[in-house]
């Protein structure tokens, strides 16, 4: 079962109808059930904070669990990522949201860290425990924490959930954001005057609504393929997907949900981001065109605001090639050391 992304392994005996018990598997997701033809081994893969994707087996009877594989982690130490934590904080409305936590050793990083706050997209997708890959440089060299939030709109927590940020309820996933921020600010082992909001494609777009509405909130931005107006986006992202975007974001054609859409939309809000950001696109993007960026850069800097941008002619939705996002990764890492992790 999924509770807020994190996955656990539960046994039901038909017979009784009761839970059998279990022991605690490790703190991520879980997939690829199969029962043994004994009727007693289960196998599974988990993904987590220490492995990409493993495989295991437990014993239903015993309760002994076993490991199958080990999966590369290009010659790191597995056992010194970070563990994730379940956080959570009310929103505007008293509704409660959650999110998970890595946060930097605290005997190797002293002091309050800075915080990179990663949105997902989607908008119906989950932030979920999973390995953090080359993210795990953020944390273990540079000591900056990373947040993922799950805000409304967020899937994995039923269908009225996934539902509160449709149509003209998308203002309220936004104020979610800001409530975040506040509580960001209350932690004593974070730096609720060091952040940064980042994400890509829906997540890109909330990155930029929180650049402008709550730029004096962050530190700076860094928004990866996402969208500067919904209206804008509607117009010209591929026909193929046009129609199934309007059921989530509404329907730009009618004029009281297009004016609407105008007044939330960051591009039309863009004088009041005045704090560094990094935006990337990919020159053959079908879903988020790269105009969107296009439009947001040449406003940014056509009133003096730091604007770094990174197009990839030979990308689309997020950079796929190695050479690529290797080129991203290192640009956003120089961009995170001028304006987040050093002394300014």
């Amino acid at each position: 079962v999924n509770e807020n992304g994190l996955s656990w392994l539960r046994l039901l005996d038909l017979a009784s109808g009761k839970e059998r018990a279990l022991p605690k598997t490790l703190t991520g997701v879980i997939s690829g059930l199969v029962w043994h033809e004994n009727n007693r081994d289960l196998a599974f893969s988990v993904n987590s904070a220490h492995s990409p994707l493993d495989a295991y087996s437990i014993n239903v009877d015993t309760g002994k669990s076993e490991r199958w594989t080990t999966s590369e982690t290009g010659g790191l130490n597995a056992q010194n990522f970070v563990e994730p934590e379940l956080v959570k904080w009310k929103s505007f409305d008293g509704r409660e949201i959650s999110g998970w936590l890595y946060q930097p050793s605290a005997a190797r990083f002293a002091g309050k860290r800075p915080v990179i706050v990663a949105i997902h997209g989607g908008p119906e997708s989950q932030a979920r425990p999973i390995y953090q890959g080359r993210n795990n440089y953020y944390l273990n060299e540079m000591g900056v924490a990373i947040l993922y939030p799950n805000v409304r709109g967020s899937s994995g927590y039923g269908k009225t959930y996934v539902a509160l940020d449709n149509g003209f309820k998308r203002e309220d996933s936004y104020k979610d954001i800001e409530a975040l921020l506040g509580w960001l600010k209350l932690q004593p082992k974070l730096d609720g005057d060091k952040i940064m909001i980042t994400g890509g494609s829906y997540g890109g777009h909330m990155t930029l609504v929180t650049a402008t509405r709550y730029n004096d909130l962050i530190t700076c931005s860094v928004d990866i393929v996402g969208m500067s107006s919904l209206v804008t986006f509607l117009e010209h992202t591929e026909p193929y997907r046009r129609d199934l975007r309007r059921v989530e974001y509404g329907d730009e054609r009618d004029p009281q949900m297009r004016a609407f859409l105008e007044r939330i939309a960051p591009m039309n809000h863009v004088g009041d981001l005045k704090k560094p950001i990094f935006i990337v696109a990919g020159a053959n993007d079908p879903r988020v065109p790269k105009s969107e960026a296009d439009q947001m850069v040449a406003a940014l800097r056509q009133q003096g605001t730091p604007v770094w941008y990174l197009a990839a002619k030979d990308e689309g939705h997020g950079f796929a090639k190695k050479k690529n996002a290797d080129f991203q990764f290192y640009a956003t890492i120089l961009f995170v050391e001028k304006y987040l992790s050093r002394n300014n």
